[in-house]
């Protein structure tokens, strides 16, 4: 028996990278699997990697909240609540201070910022009580690179959730965690630099991390299925850090 046998889970931004990976570890571990995400096609991709017999996918936007309302109605359906909440979907773009324009403040804290809250609020009400609930932070946030101005401080918005939250779930048993990838080699990087610039990107990466190469998805994913389980039960509030050194060393 996995260390998730019979609970329930939702990962958002699930059909790539590390939403597709912890996905596949959640499963791995004796979860029922919802993903969400914008691309049909990939979710149902996703879904035959997960295994059909451990996912369902529900296509929407975090950032529209009657996608949300869509995803937990199906959640609900199942009629076994929800135990563990991986709030992972999340956009990026490359804009320094001097060059943001009103749309890409409104795209990227519409998602990351505006859509994990209410991704989590919306869940309350399915949470059973001891769930688990992980937020998907970022090494950006302790970094002052000037082009990720947006992200940065939409991923710092995220770990202050992770605390406030972890206060006012408490009570409930429910444990509020957040996790901080550094370098992880994923689609991501593609989709933001471009084909032609990815690999001199990943070639950087990978020497930022002390350990010397980029991390994996299913790296991260093994912190969240750890902060998942009844194995970080004295982990309330947290921000654990997936980075290979990135910003310890």
């Amino acid at each position: 028996m996995g260390q998730l046998e019979g609970k329930t889970a939702v990962v958002t931004g699930g059909s790539t990278g590390i939403g597709l990976a912890t996905a596949v570890r959640l499963a791995a571990e004796g979860a029922y699997v919802f993903i969400t995400g914008r691309r049909k096609a990939e979710l149902d991709a996703a879904v035959e990697t997960i295994g059909s017999a451990r996912a369902t996918a529900v296509a929407g936007d975090i950032a529209n909240l009657a996608d949300l309302d869509r995803l937990y109605d199906t959640v609900r359906a199942r009629g076994q609540g929800l135990d563990v909440l991986f709030a992972n979907a999340a956009t990026a773009s490359l804009v320094a201070l001097g060059q943001i324009t009103e749309e890409d403040y409104d795209q990227t804290f519409g998602v990351n910022v505006r859509g994990t809250l209410f991704t989590v609020q919306k869940a309350l009400p399915l949470l059973n009580d001891g769930a688990s609930v992980i937020l998907n932070a970022s090494t950006a946030a302790d970094h002052g690179r000037e082009e990720f101005s947006l992200y940065a401080a939409s991923k710092a918005a995220v770990r202050s959730f992770a605390r406030t939250w972890a206060n006012t779930l408490k009570d409930r048993d429910i444990r509020v965690n957040a996790i901080s990838p550094g370098p992880i080699d994923t689609p991501a990087i593609t989709n933001l630099f471009g084909e032609e610039n990815a690999a001199g990107v990943k070639a950087h990466l990978a020497t930022t991390a002390a350990i010397g190469r980029m991390g994996r998805p299913e790296e991260v994913a093994a912190a969240v299925a750890f902060l998942a389980s009844d194995q970080s039960s004295f982990i309330l509030g947290a921000n654990l850090y997936v980075d290979g050194g990135e910003n310890q060393i």
